[in-house]
């Protein structure tokens, strides 16, 4: 061999690691906090897709999409009409990502479950498969997609791509690739196949486009591994090639420590779940306002001034300075921090409608609101400085920690699903459909859990 072909020449095989890294994941080998959340994370879409079922985007979807199909493959959650597996996919996904109020992850830099969970259920509706089959491949899909995540590198969001439509679709496609028994080659392809599909950029937030990022993620991943079954062809090393998803996406080259530090781990027991309707990166701030308004008990027209600090990068997500909407609102670090500080509910979805946003005193402290860099905290990490004459107020917050009990997840979890689901579905069936998803890996068949979406 000469010194030109020794091993450590050759460029890193970031597609067959990621492959390897997660094939032979099995439910009953997980361990059970990996297993626990992933039954939060299906209680957790459930609910939000159901709620979003009910939006103008999934309105559209259905009229101008579903119905011309008259296809009855799969069905729709929320709604009785059926579809085709890949416009079910499609469908679901952007439901689910509609209220912006879906599952996030820091590894990622997306919401994990939005384009792996519809894919995984269009599927397994249509071939008749258990609920324990859509645990193990969602929790398959969403390994994947964080560890490509962290291949990929900061540099991928900052850049312009939201990672929801780009990484989530190698995750639809990982988690679709296994619910259909393909081989190593055969995922390869899938991968190479949802990779030169991947698609989703951060200029669409505030509108339509973002919730349509994770349901294009979840047709397109689903669309890759059933190809792939057929025999289609692709790049199988689509991510680490030249003019590839990591060169064209990222402008860098994927290493292999990104992924060995990940060995052994379970990525979705770091999953981190919303409490507020907006963006996960106004969180922190709203927890340091909300601290700040229950200690201090403060006259929010007596505010002088409002400093929020955070991360540059937020500037590029969240920062929509004057929002006209709700869905803009919820990308607005200074309307999210204004009503928390005026004591509104964040968790409630009608505190983002285009009237609240607009409110006169919403919009006056909203005003007094200044976003300042801070170069040297985390994404996740806020402080907010409230100044009444001189006299002043601050509080720091840290969204990004993933919760260490599960139990108390759980059954915070469960009241946010029954908050979003039962003026729908009614209790009786809300309570039914939450039990369910929670004991998805008792179900025999896994088309319950949709058939409890459409009930009442």
């Amino acid at each position: 061999m000469s010194t030109s072909e020794t091993p450590e020449n050759f460029a890193f095989a970031a597609t067959l690691g990621l492959v390897r890294a997660v094939r032979d994941l099995r439910w009953d080998q997980a361990p059970e906090d990996a297993r626990e959340v992933a039954r939060h994370c299906l209680l957790d879409f459930l609910g939000v897709a159901v709620a979003g079922s009910r939006e103008p985007l999934t309105e559209i979807l259905v009229n101008e999409i579903v119905k011309p199909e008259a296809s009855s493959e799969a069905g729709l959650i929320g709604r009785m009409q059926r579809a085709s597996r890949l416009s079910a996919a499609l469908v679901n996904g952007a439901a689910a990502h509609a209220l912006d109020f879906d599952d996030t992850h820091t590894a990622m830099s997306g919401h994990p479950s939005a384009p792996v969970i519809p894919a995984v259920l269009a599927l397994a509706d249509s071939a008749g498969l258990s609920g324990r089959e859509v645990l193990e491949a969602l929790l398959i899909g969403i390994e994947l997609e964080c560890r490509l995540g962290a291949l990929m590198g900061p540099d991928h969001y900052a850049i312009g791509f939201h990672s929801t439509g780009t990484v989530g679709t190698f995750g639809a496609a990982a988690a679709c690739a296994h619910l259909l028994r393909l081989d190593e080659d055969g995922w390869l392809r899938a991968l190479g196949l949802a990779g030169t599909q991947a698609a989703g950029l951060k200029s669409g937030f505030g509108t339509m486009a973002k919730p349509l990022h994770a349901g294009r993620a979840a047709s397109n991943g689903l669309f890759s591994a059933l190809a792939a079954r057929g025999g289609y062809t692709s790049n199988p090393e689509i991510i680490e090639t030249a003019q590839g998803f990591a060169a064209t996406h990222a402008g860098a080259k994927p290493s292999r420590e990104a992924l060995d530090r990940f060995k052994g781990r379970f990525l979705i027991r770091e999953t981190l779940f919303k409490y507020h309707a907006s963006c996960y990166l106004t969180h922190a701030p709203i927890n340091a306002a909300e601290q700040i308004r229950a200690e201090h008990h403060l006259d929010p027209k007596s505010i002088d001034e409002v400093e929020v600090r955070v991360h540059p990068a937020l500037f590029g997500v969240c920062n929509i300075q004057e929002p006209k909407t709700g869905l803009e609102g919820k990308f607005s670090l200074r309307a999210t921090t204004a009503m928390a500080l005026l004591g509104e509910d964040t968790g409630n979805l009608e505190t983002f409608s285009d009237a609240s946003v607009t409110e006169a005193r919403v919009v006056s402290l909203r005003d007094r609101i200044h976003v300042v860099r801070a170069e040297k905290i985390p994404s996740t990490h806020a402080t907010v400085v409230v100044n009444i004459n001189g006299r002043i107020f601050q509080a720091e917050s840290d969204s990004g920690q993933p919760a260490s009990n599960l139990v108390a997840q759980r059954e915070n979890l469960t009241r946010k699903f029954m908050t979003l689901t039962a003026p729908i579905l009614g209790r009786r069936h809300a309570d039914a459909l939450a039990s369910a998803a929670l004991n998805a890996d008792q179900l025999a068949s896994a088309s319950k859990l949709i058939d409890l979406t459409q009930a009442g």
